[in-house]
């Protein structure tokens, strides 16, 4: 008899032993033992967006890529246009398959005019590697590919607190810093990039830094944010806060079988920059139009949909829900769901089968919540 492999033991971000020490439920996920709630998942989710939620991001894959050559090397790999953005700004991208098919969606800094960073999902972290390697061999000479992953720590205070409670940690200007930039400097003494970031639909920072330095960074904003309300918060709220904010999760709402005009995310394909990874697949699909669309969903029926429940029109299937849930802030249960392109359309009736009962539901704007604005 064959004995089976044994399994390969889940890793252990920097901070680890503190979600332990703090209570945390611990669960598998991409690889690492990660945190999915401390306390519950509705107070964790709801403090994030009334006051400030501090989240363990260090799973995730970071990136360099330098040299004379970066920008024009990343302008080939990614979809979007990273010449597009000034030094300390960032830029919400993809990496396609050559037929249009997504790999990974990242977030790219620029860092200088020859530095960028590339942050990737855990789970895609040596498919993203492999791929911008791979380029790297044929067509970018004068590029320096550095993984920095595992000595990175990400360590994310989200919430309309944030900014105030980061504010007497940092040697950065916050009050300069706009969304969807970054700045070299220190938290709590330590050296960091604070990025203004974030996967929550609210005001928030991601905060790069050694991983052996992660836990003071930690503590320091734990520290701070103690009056203003701060809670640890983990992967269950992050989920629940990124699908209200219409925002996609690879392997729900992206996929290698997903282009992104599928996804909705068309606007961040730059088509005109020139020659890149699936430019040609995705001429054509814009072309001529997608063949599946993204969409809201709102439950007009008293059920919850969950990822991968049929979604119908008159009883014939049409797609499937990617990610649904009864939405904390709204009171409503919602969701996101692929469908064919001929049946999308706002405020189009749909059913959604649960438990081999349909649902009626009705197609509504995304994002489903948006922060207040001052």
């Amino acid at each position: 008899m064959t004995e089976a492999p044994a399994a390969t033991p889940l890793r252990h971000t920097p901070l680890h032993d503190l979600h332990v020490a703090l209570g945390a439920r611990m669960v598998p996920f991409a690889g690492f033992e990660m945190p999915v709630q401390y306390t519950s998942i509705i107070e964790e989710h709801r403090t994030v967006r009334s006051a400030i939620g501090l989240f363990d991001l260090s799973h995730m894959g970071e990136v360099e890529v330098r040299g004379g050559g970066a920008m024009d090397f990343l302008g080939r790999a990614v979809v979007s246009d990273p010449s597009a953005i000034s030094d300390g700004q960032a830029q919400y991208s993809m990496l396609c398959q050559e037929d249009g098919g997504i790999i990974d969606d990242l977030i790219v800094y620029r860092l200088g005019a020859d530095r960028f960073m590339v942050v990737c999902n855990a789970s895609n972290r040596e498919a993203v590697v492999s791929q911008l390697a791979d380029l790297q061999r044929r067509n970018g000479q004068d590029v320096v590919l550095e993984d920095r992953s595992d000595g990175v720590g990400l360590v994310a205070p989200q919430g309309p607190a944030a900014a105030s409670v980061l504010s007497g940690l940092t040697d950065v200007d916050l009050e300069t810093l706009a969304n969807y930039h970054a700045a070299e400097g220190t938290v709590a003494g330590v050296p960091a990039i604070v990025a203004r970031t974030g996967y929550t639909g609210e005001d928030g920072f991601e905060l790069f830094c050694d991983a052996d330095r992660a836990r003071e960074v930690w503590e320091a904003v734990t520290t701070a944010g103690a009056a203003s309300g701060l809670r640890p918060s983990g992967l269950g709220a992050r989920d629940t806060l990124r699908l209200e904010a219409g925002m996609p999760l690879y392997g729900n709402e992206l996929d290698r079988d997903t282009n992104p005009f599928e996804a909705s995310l068309g606007r961040v394909v730059k088509l005109e920059k020139g020659d890149f990874v699936g430019r040609q697949a995705l001429e054509a699909v814009k072309e001529a139009g997608p063949a599946r669309k993204l969409i809201g969903l709102q439950m007009v029926d008293n059920a919850i949909p969950r990822a991968g429940y049929e979604v119908q029109v008159d009883g014939e299937p049409v797609g499937r829900v990617t990610s649904g849930t009864l939405s904390p802030t709204l009171g409503t249960k919602i969701a996101m769901a692929r469908v064919t392109a001929d049946a999308a359309g706002m405020g189009n009736a749909f059913e959604v089968v649960v438990r081999d009962r349909p649902y009626r539901a009705e197609q509504v704007k995304l994002p489903f919540y948006r922060r207040p604005r001052d």
